[in-house]
């Protein structure tokens, strides 16, 4: 590879993270590695900022996070920005979401994700045992997890900032009749959405994605997208990828994601697809 970069946009789920929902010893040390040697090393994800210390390896560290795909910006715990979805938008998705039957989680900033106790029932009933052969583990676990452990079930919405809402359905034919849904609240309300699965989809404020959070990580680093390379696999990374001057795809990344990639990993999230990819790229 002849371009060198000076900074380096990594992905979580599908990249970074395995299908276990964890990252591996390898890639914190490859990320210690180019660091040491001066690139800046960034998180760019689709999880809230709270989310992350969960599943990385004791002493992990990078330069900054892009969280809730573009929703918010940090260095450290120092807040760079934060955008947040109005209450009435909210309350009007909620609402849509108990007439569908979705499941879903709200972010507040600085506070456990949200689900209403009212809709306990059928969001549980949502990620009931057996799994769907075709969602993936990662996303299964991670669901159960958050039922189990990370979900705080209120009487009533708390907070006034939210980084973005999180909907999963268990069949392609629900979550696709909600993603209809939330098109025609587009037009009396404008957002964004993005998509991770075929099985989910977030939804931020208007005109938000991994690239518009990258530009103002970059305006705080004085780094232009020509100094870029960011590494990714699904579709909500396409905004990233297309922003940044060296855009490369995991090796498990649908071919649409690899078709727009400068380059291709030669091995898999489940086979530390990212560390050798940087080992052979950065390390002599």
């Amino acid at each position: 590879m002849e371009f060198k970069p000076k900074a380096i946009f990594l992905d979580m789920d599908g990249t970074i993270l395995n299908h276990h929902n964890q990252v591996s010893i390898h890639t914190k040390e490859i990320i210690d590695e180019l660091r040491n040697q001066g690139l800046f090393v960034f998180i760019a994800t689709g999880r809230s900022f709270d989310e992350i210390d969960g599943v990385v390896p004791k002493g992990f560290l990078v330069d900054g996070v892009v969280s809730s795909n573009g929703m918010a910006g940090y260095i450290g715990d120092e807040v760079v920005f934060e955008h947040s979805l109005s209450r009435e938008l909210v309350d009007e998705v909620i609402h849509r979401a108990r007439i569908n039957k979705v499941y879903y989680e709200l972010f507040p900033y600085g506070a456990p994700r949200i689900t209403l106790k009212q809709d306990q029932s059928y969001v549980e009933a949502e990620i009931s045992d057996p799994k769907p052969d075709n969602v993936g583990i990662n996303e299964w676990l991670s669901r159960k997890q958050a039922i189990k452990e990370e979900i705080a079930w209120k009487e009533e919405i708390e907070g006034t900032a939210f980084s973005k809402f999180y909907f999963f359905a268990r069949t392609k034919e629900h979550i696709n009749e909600w993603k209809e849904e939330l098109e025609q609240l587009k037009q009396e309300v404008d957002f964004t959405t993005s998509i991770s699965s075929p099985y989910n989809v977030e939804l931020m404020v208007a005109n938000v994605n991994k690239a518009t959070g990258i530009k103002q990580m970059l305006n705080r680093f004085e780094l232009s997208a020509n100094d870029i390379m960011a590494i990714g696999d699904s579709d909500n990374d396409l905004p990233m990828l297309d922003f940044v001057r060296f855009a490369v795809a995991m090796k498990n990344a649908p071919d649409h994601i690899k078709a727009v990639a400068d380059d291709v990993t030669e091995f898999t999230c489940d086979e530390d697809g990212v560390y050798h990819y940087l080992k052979s790229k950065f390390v002599l």
